[in-house]
Order: structure tokens, then C-alpha cells, then sequence
């Protein structure tokens, strides 16, 4: 079997943290319901059937990460997904055709 030598100069550090932050089925279901419209907390908890506290500790962290952004409108933030590498791995991880809204 031929040797495989390893690129030691190749610094993987921002996808290791993409993953890390991925990692997590709630941020990543956050992750991918964003990619196809943005949302206001709300709509996201709502969809989710999650407590608004717990979606807004994971958009915090998304956001932290540079993942996600929001933009206000009026009272409410909607949020989007602005970083590629998380487009790039949720859409490997699950495909392009995702939908956030489950089927009726």
C-alpha cells in the first residue's frame, strides 16, 4: 500500500469549529431551516416546539460563531445563515432539497 503523507501546513481550524457548532441537532435544524428563508425567533420556537430560551441560546451561539446573522425589523430579528462553509456542510450533511416546514 502506497504512503500518505499529510499536508501539515493545511490550517482546518474554521471547519473544525463549524463542525463543533453543527454538532448540535437543534443548532444544526436551526441551520438548516435558515438556509431556505429567514425567521424571527419566534416562528423558529414555534416551528421547532422548542422553549423561546432555548432557541435564543443557540441563535446566540450561531451568531457568535459568525454563522448566522440577524436583522431587526421593527421589535422582531430575522435571522439568516451568511457563513458558506455551514451552507456547504449542512447541504452535504442533508441535501439541498430541505425543507423547514415538515409535509403535510
Amino acid at each position: 500500500m502506497p504512503e500518505v503523507e499529510f499536508d501539515k501546513s493545511i490550517n482546518l481550524d474554521r471547519e473544525a469549529e463549524i463542525l463543533k457548532v453543527l454538532g448540535h441537532p437543534i443548532r444544526l435544524k436551526i441551520v438548516a431551516g435558515l438556509m431556505s428563508q429567514s425567521c424571527n425567533v419566534k416562528k423558529i420556537w414555534e416551528c421547532l416546539g422548542l422553549p423561546q430560551a432555548t432557541v435564543s441560546q443557540h441563535l446566540a451561539l450561531l451568531k457568535n460563531k459568525g454563522i448566522i446573522e440577524g436583522e431587526r425589523d421593527g421589535v422582531a430579528v430575522y435571522y439568516r445563515v451568511t457563513s458558506e462553509h455551514a451552507r456547504n456542510v449542512v447541504t452535504a450533511l442533508i441535501g439541498d432539497d430541505f425543507c423547514a416546514t415538515p409535509p403535510a
